[in-house]
């Protein structure tokens, strides 16, 4: 992506950077990396970045910087690195020291600050190569277009992103609220050159098209608005604040009858419509079913769905996740719409005895059974 020089002179209340998360790499060794989401007015994008980096970076400020006040946790000498606990702590630590960064605008135009929160063009980084291409380019594919369906009067200064609540295979999902009405939406930004690196635009444009129709029912997350920049792609969701069913569940371990009971009937309402207007989903799971506000069951991510299926149609694709896959796409055999009655089934096991009736870490013995 191209440089921002207008980022040059916004003030730090308009940028917020803070450290959520922390993921294990190994190269020669295992060693941790922190998650640096950094949200501006109109984009939203992180960068990892080991403890060195930032003892590197302090050190640097301190040296242009008199009096300078930043604190940053001190270098484990001894013990293990890898600890959670002590990796929690110093997440928090890092985090802090984030914080404190952001709150002075004369740090945030230091071009050390700027490369390492990629304030003049993003690229995912650290000092080690990273096992993701997230570094979006100027260059990326303009043809891949949302069609005439596409809501034109909505565009990205039109929303206050907020910060990150997901990630996919092509981009993030963020919180945002529209400017003129207060609603939140949960705002899905895909990179077009990594749809189009990865042969998806298919996929992604049947997405989009299922999630037009999913306005018309309770249970399905709906689509609000869509349109494009050069080199992404906005889907404006529904925000649905109540968690994963799989977060509860692993909380819980197990549900109640009558809970399990009550959840079921709602994915079956949204399946049964998906189905009336020839649509399979595909991929049932706790996972891709949220809570709203109120404890009622809304079915998201269409990634997989297929399209213009009567009900005596079928397909062949080898899609799904294998703890719910039925019989017949294990088989590599035609299936139809049933296929997800099936996973219903299973995610109904699921919140009865908290494991799929399947289950096996070994994916070959699970298919097998």
């Amino acid at each position: 992506m191209s440089a921002k020089p207008e980022l040059r002179q916004t003030a730090s209340v308009d940028i917020e950077a803070s450290v959520q998360k922390t993921e294990t790499w190994q190269l020669n060794k295992k060693f941790t990396v922190y998650k640096v989401v950094v949200v501006s007015p109109t984009e939203c994008w992180f960068v990892f970045r080991r403890y060195n980096e930032f003892y590197k970076l302090h050190d640097i400020l301190k040296k242009q910087v008199s009096n300078l006040q930043l604190k940053l946790p001190g270098k484990k000498l001894f013990g293990n690195n890898l600890d959670p606990q002590f990796v929690a702590q110093r997440r928090e630590g890092l985090n802090a020291f984030v914080q404190q960064l952001m709150q002075d605008p004369k740090l945030l135009n230091i071009e050390e600050v700027r490369t390492f929160l990629q304030l003049d063009g993003h690229c995912q980084t650290t000092e080690e190569p990273s096992t993701e291409d997230t570094c979006e380019k100027a260059e990326e594919d303009e043809n891949l277009n949302l069609g005439p369906s596409e809501r034109t009067y909505a565009k990205p200064g039109d929303f206050e992103f907020l910060h990150v609540i997901g990630k996919g295979s092509f981009g993030k999902v963020l919180l945002a609220r529209h400017r003129h009405d207060n609603v939140y939406y949960a705002v899905k930004v895909l990179s077009k050159r990594l749809i189009v690196r990865q042969n998806e635009a298919q996929h992604i444009m049947s997405e989009r098209n299922v999630l037009m129709k999913n306005l018309h029912h309770p249970f399905l997350v709906g689509l609000h608005f869509s349109f494009q920049t050069r080199d992404k792609l906005f889907f404006v969701l529904d925000y649905v604040n109540g968690g994963e069913l799989f977060f509860h569940l692993q909380r819980e371990r197990t549900f109640t009858e009558p809970r399990a009971r009550f959840y079921a009937a709602e994915i079956a309402s949204a399946l049964g419509y998906l189905h009336s207007q020839g649509i399979i989903y595909r991929d049932l799971k706790p996972e891709n079913l949220l809570l709203d506000s109120v404890g009622h069951v809304v079915l998201t991510d269409f990634g997989l769905s297929k399209e213009g299926l009567l009900a005596t149609d079928t397909t062949n694709t080898f899609c799904g996740t294998p703890e719910y896959l039925a019989p017949e796409v294990v088989r590599k055999e035609a299936y139809d719409r049933s296929v997800d009655w099936w996973c219903l089934g299973a995610v109904l096991y699921e919140m009865l005895y908290g494991l799929p009736p399947f289950y096996s870490r070994n994916t070959a013995e699970m298919y097998a059974q």
